[in-house]
This record gives C-alpha cells, structure tokens and sequence, in this order.
C-alpha cells in the first residue's frame, strides 16, 4: 500500500511539473546543468522533448573526465612508458586522447594500464603486488575526492612505499562563477552538494545568480527544472534545495574534513576554461612521499589538444555539440578525439547517444 500511495504521489508530482514546463512562454529561460549525470538523465528520461522553445538547457562543466586537461593524460602516458608504474584508473579515463597517445594506446605499447572500480581498489592492488610502483589518477569533484583520501589514508597505515597519487580532483566554486554569465540558473549537482552543503550555491545567490539543487529521477528532475520556470517569473534571484532527502545545509562535514587533512587548494587548469585559482586539490607537503609528480620527478607538460575539437566551447556552454564539425563524423564513442564523446558524463556522448 505504502508503495502505491509513494507512486501515486510521484507521478502527481511529474504531472504537475510537466504542466508548469510545456505551458511556458515567455523571455527565454537559459539552465545550465552543471552534472554530467543530468545531462544524461534528461536525455534517457525523455525530458529535453517536453520543453517548449522558450526553455533552453545547457551542458556545463560537470563530467570530472572532460573538464581533466590533456597534460594529465599525458602524465600519466610518461608514468607508464618512461617511468614503468602501473596506472591503476577509473574506466572513463582509458581512452581519453592525449597529446600523442590515450592510455589505451599507451596498453598497446608495453604499459601496465589497469582498470579499477575504487581507489580503495587501487591501495589493495598495490598492497598485493609490492614489485611494482602503483599509480592511481585521482579524478574528480568533492563527491569522489573523499573516496581517494580514504584510500592515501589506507596506503599509509599500511605503510606502504609503492603506492601514490596523480591528482587532477577539482571543486566546482570557480566554475560556477567563471560561468555564470552563460545562464539563468544553475541545476546544481546534487551529489556534489550532498559533500558540500548548501554554502557554495548561498555564495552564488549573493553574486545574483539563481539556481535549484535537483535529484536525477524523472519527478525529481522534472520539479527541480519547474521550479526554475515559476521562480525566474518572479524577478529576483533564488536558491531552492529540490533534494532534501540527499542534500541539507551543512552537507557532510566529516567528508570535507578528511579531505582537508590531506589535500589543499591549488590552481588547476580546465579543459576549455583555463586556469583558475584554487579550483584544484593537490596533496599536502606532508605526504609527498604519496604525490606522484613529486615523487616521480615529473618535468612540465603541456598538453595539445587535438585539431578542430570544441570541447572547450561545449564545457562552456557557448556551443551545442553538434556545433562541432567533428561531431558524428571523424569524432564518435568509438573513435572520440575529445574528452566529452569518451566519458558516460560527457556532453557530446549524451547528444551521440540520444539526439543525432
């Protein structure tokens, strides 16, 4: 009974917001969703089709892989090839182009390129293979940085000398800022806002900008961009929290305290936005024994991003990613040459897979 009455209240729930989204007209309202993960789950749920023309979306900066520069990839390759470690990675990250080579190629070379589910995978691997120099990248926003704190935590009562870190994690504070003026409202993120509270998006609100904190299931999805419609008709800017039942106000503050025992803020370069400052983790002076471009020396790369690719413009918004000429044709799941075509967050794999 309690399941049906819970269904019944659902899909009263998506009705309702249909209703106040497919009725609009009026000043164009732009929302940027900031997940790489709505963009997908709008898609799949069928939700970009029930928009009337005055309700525009837009891909912003939140899939961790495609906003992760080309150097890193690149680092990462020179790690494996010049300097034999095991590059233990999440799956997204195999097939990312870098400069010269992916770390699939990087595999077909002679690399030890491994995939796993966890860096707390990574820390057990290196535990079972102490002949071999274990390199974990650690990519991501503040969802997934608690998860390699974790693992460096593991690594170090377990005293191990053969395991460390390349990071690439970053905050989204910046991007929200450097981006604001690409939209309305924000959809922010609700898994990030679940580690860090409600305070970055207050912060935004007090800059002007407007934005509700959503789910990813279809009413939760559909509420959150209603809300949006109603609340931008009455002119003045607005924060509203759609996912309370994830998302309070202060977060988890065990989460942001294990990663500021071992990481600090650090400018960091993103993938089509540039340097920004302190938008980046890197490992603190304490445990450089851990951090792999201090331990591995590593010299300065700078990447080169491939030729005619826009991923850049599309993590900004400034262009849809059938825009890009490479889109659908020399850039594909298959064969991507950009970072957003590889990613199961990206932008431009969203748009493949469900609007070619």
């Amino acid at each position: 009974m309690t399941d049906q009455v819970e269904k019944s209240s659902e899909q009263s729930a998506i009705e309702k917001a249909r209703g106040i989204i497919s009725s609009y007209r009026g000043p164009k309202i732009r929302i940027m969703e900031v997940c790489g993960t709505h963009t997908h789950e709008i898609f799949r749920q069928g939700i970009r089709s029930l928009l009337p023309e005055d309700i525009e979306l837009i891909s912003g900066p939140g899939c961790p892989v495609c906003v992760t520069p080309v150097s890193f990839i690149d680092e990462a390759v020179f790690l494996a090839l010049e300097k034999g470690c095991t590059i233990l990675t999440f799956g997204d990250l195999v097939r990312v182009p870098g400069s010269l080579l992916s770390l699939q190629t990087a595999r077909g070379k002679g690399g030890r390129i491994q995939v796993v589910y966890s860096p707390l995978d990574a820390e057990v691997y290196a535990r079972e293979h102490p002949e071999e120099q274990v390199v974990f990248l650690s990519v991501g926003f503040e969802t997934t940085t608690p998860s390699s704190c974790i693992a460096l935590e593991q690594a170090i009562d377990d005293n191990l000398d053969n395991f460390s870190l390349l990071c690439a994690n970053k905050t989204m504070p910046a991007a929200y800022r450097a981006l604001m003026n690409t939209t309305d409202a924000y959809l922010y993120p609700g898994h990030v806002c679940a580690i860090s509270g409600l305070g970055d998006c207050r912060d935004m609100l007090a800059l002007g900008m407007s934005g509700v904190v959503a789910g990813f299931t279809p009413a939760e999805l559909l509420t959150a961009l209603a809300v949006i419609v109603k609340k931008t008709q009455e002119g003045k800017p607005f924060l509203v929290n759609c996912y309370p039942r994830v998302v309070t106000e202060e977060g988890s503050p065990e989460a942001r305290a294990l990663v500021e025992k071992y990481m600090e803020p650090c400018d960091t370069r993103w993938r089509g936005i540039g340097v920004m400052e302190h938008s980046g983790l890197q490992l603190r002076d304490a445990y450089a024994a851990y951090d792999a471009r201090k331990k591995y020396d590593l010299p300065k790369i700078e990447g080169k991003e491939a030729r005619g690719c826009r991923c850049g413009e599309v993590l900004q918004g400034r262009i849809k990613p059938k825009d890009c000429p490479l889109f659908g044709k020399g850039c594909s799941p298959e064969h991507p040459v950009g970072a957003c075509m590889v990613s199961s967050e990206g932008a431009c794999s969203a748009f493949y897979l469900y609007q070619r």
